[in-house]
């Protein structure tokens, strides 16, 4: 029962990176990167709920939280784009406790790691908690602003759409180049080559972030996005 999940999951986080690396690089908007995004989203979103159920059931419950925490992202991006100005679903409201619950356990593991104890199996460095933990209190406090708004407008939800994709293809890319460096060669096992790797979405973030703050050439990606 395991090995055809591990199958499934390997296959379809080496299929989302791929697809999220096309949706970067096709112009916003295009059938391209619509195509590109739904891939993403969908092999996304098998990742994660697969990779949360063979964590629990290893008894890992950093990838199990982690699984959560990556579907959640994705999800909230999609749903982001799918929405129509200032609308919002009834599933809006189920997403600040789920951001708020992963949050609350990173930095308890954090501050357990900090202290020299061990917080989970396989665990984590203390910063790598504190800093999920961070980004988990930021993202269920965009939740709440938003839902207190009645939903979002303009550069405000495409900013919203792009880092929560970007860091939902972060999280896999981080999981294949650093989690599982054994499946590499020998010599790049630690290498600047896999490390560069697993952080390319986040220079693509940044990137992306400056142009759609400097200019409104991207601020109908969203729009694009929300057509039948």
């Amino acid at each position: 029962m395991r090995l055809p999940l591990v199958v499934v999951h390997v296959t379809a986080g080496v299929l989302a990176m791929l697809a999220g690396a096309s949706a970067i690089f096709f112009r916003k908007g295009s059938q391209g990167h619509r195509w590109a995004g739904t891939v993403f989203v969908i092999c996304m979103l098998s990742v994660s709920a697969i990779g949360s159920y063979l964590g629990f059931i290893k008894g890992e419950m950093d990838n199990f939280t982690g699984g959560i925490f990556a579907f959640y992202l994705v999800a909230t991006a999609w749903a982001t784009a799918r929405q129509r100005e200032n609308e919002i679903w009834k599933l809006n409201w189920c997403a600040p406790p789920i951001a708020l619950a992963f949050a609350a356990a990173n930095f308890v593991w954090g501050v357990e790691v900090a202290r020299g104890h061990t917080a989970v199996k396989n665990q984590s460095p203390a910063g790598a908690y504190f800093f999920f933990g961070t980004l988990a209190l930021l993202s269920a406090a965009g939740d709440v602003r938003m839902l207190l708004r009645g939903g979002l407008s303009g550069t405000q939800r495409l900013v919203r759409h792009l880092w929560r994709m970007c860091f939902g293809w972060f999280i896999a890319t981080i999981s294949f180049f650093l989690g599982q460096q054994r499946v590499f060669p020998a010599p790049l096992r630690g290498s600047f080559v896999l490390v560069a790797m697993a952080f390319l979405p986040l220079l693509f973030l940044i990137f992306w972030f400056m142009r759609v703050r400097l200019t409104n050439v991207q601020t109908g990606l969203v729009e694009a996005d929300s057509e039948p």
